[in-house]
């Protein structure tokens, strides 16, 4: 059996070890999620020290271990060194290499998630500064559904009646419930709202800190987070972005069809964090880096977010 083996992958974290060394999790084609020890990579002159940086593509030559597989040759494929250098768009490779670490698997092929997860690196970069959280929360959706777990969101989990949002009636409200799966009545917002909190799953992040805004009630009860109103505009940009086909045009041109809705950032924000409580309660576990979002996009009196074609990046 031979003791060396290749794979295709993407740095997702990484740590120091002892003086010199890097301790590295890859998200690979071949084989999942793996560690590997880079030695010798933080030393000046290393060969494997720009290639063991986050969000580095690498065409790996690794060699087994009694406890840690050895990183011996990396061979630079891709990298996205414009990601270091903007606050949001690092928080938000970081936001999704998390969620891409929860649901990776080892020892088996995951060629799906990899390319989820680069796709969305080259999206990230190329964005402008006002595309970030857009492209962030559309991400967050399509990974939820690549993993089966998307919310509902064109008609009530509970009654199955379709659901379209009214944004000509001032302060129009639809539920939201994350244990029902997406979408519900405010009948059935009501009866949901009642029942006793449902038991916390363990790992699940109960004290993610969430600043109102005109749509969205305080943290209160932990029922309450799970079972909650949203605004015609939230449920405008949730329809809109899972109709989302990026595999047929140009990113730009798909995301025309948010372009009319005139979404401000308050908007994209709270879309952002009702996904984020969603994943968290589905996928069992806090997305911490989410945390730093509040940081890197404070709310303030802003206009729509422009998602013109000329506004993209080439």
């Amino acid at each position: 059996m031979s003791r060396t083996y290749k794979a295709t992958g993407i740095n997702l974290k990484a740590m120091p070890m002892g003086e010199s060394d890097r301790l590295l999790t890859i998200l690979t084609r071949e084989y999942g999620l793996i560690q590997v020890m880079a030695m010798g990579a933080r030393k000046h002159h290393s060969s494997l020290g720009g290639r063991s940086g986050l969000f580095v593509v690498n065409q790996l030559l690794i060699a087994k271990g009694k406890s840690l597989d050895k990183l011996t040759q990396a061979e630079t494929l891709e990298s996205y060194p414009k990601l270091g250098r903007d606050l949001k768009k690092l928080t938000a490779s970081q936001y999704l290499a998390e969620l891409c670490l929860f649901q990776a698997l080892s020892e088996q092929p995951q060629e799906a998630l990899f390319d989820w997860m680069n796709y969305h690196l080259q999206q990230l970069e190329r964005s402008p500064d006002h595309w970030v959280l857009p492209y962030l929360t559309y991400a967050i959706l399509q990974l939820l559904t690549l993993e089966g777990v998307a919310p509902q969101l064109a008609q009530c989990c509970v009654t199955r009646v379709p659901l379209s949002p009214d944004l000509d009636t001032p302060n129009w409200q639809i539920g939201f419930s994350a244990p029902a799966g997406g979408v519900v009545t405010l009948a059935a917002l009501h009866r949901l709202q009642q029942r006793p909190d449902p038991p916390k799953p363990q790992g699940a992040a109960t004290s993610v800190q969430e600043r109102p805004t005109p749509y969205q009630p305080g943290t209160g009860a932990r029922g309450r987070q799970l079972h909650r109103a949203i605004s015609g505009m939230e449920l405008a940009l949730l329809q809109a972005i899972a109709q989302l086909d990026l595999g047929s045009q140009p990113l730009a041109e798909a995301f025309a069809i948010v372009q009319p809705l005139q979404a401000t950032l308050v908007d994209w924000l709270a879309v952002e964090r009702l996904l984020r409580q969603y994943a968290q309660y589905h996928f069992d576990r806090p997305i911490r880096s989410a945390t730093l979002m509040d940081a890197c996009f404070p709310v303030s009196p802003t206009p729509a977010i422009a998602l013109s074609a000329e506004s993209h990046e080439s």
